[in-house]
């Protein structure tokens, strides 16, 4: 099991996901819990896909991490 980093934004109403090391795997939904649970499932099927293709499945590697800013 690979575990791949994701990025949730606030995007007017609505909240969105995307997966930085997974190009086009994005998720949306009405609140960040939402959103989260749309690109559990947009990951699987996005790893599906180019698996089924016969596409290598990219290795995770960005790393996420905060900072404070002054």
């Amino acid at each position: 099991m690979s575990r791949y980093a994701i990025v949730i934004e606030r995007a007017g109403a609505n909240s969105s996901a995307f997966v930085p090391d997974l190009p086009g795997c994005v998720a949306t939904g009405a609140t960040r819990e939402e959103a989260e649970y749309s690109i559990r499932e947009a990951i699987a099927l996005h790893l599906e896909g180019l698996r089924a293709d016969g596409a290598v499945v990219p290795e995770p590697t960005s790393t996420v991490t905060t900072i404070d800013a002054t």
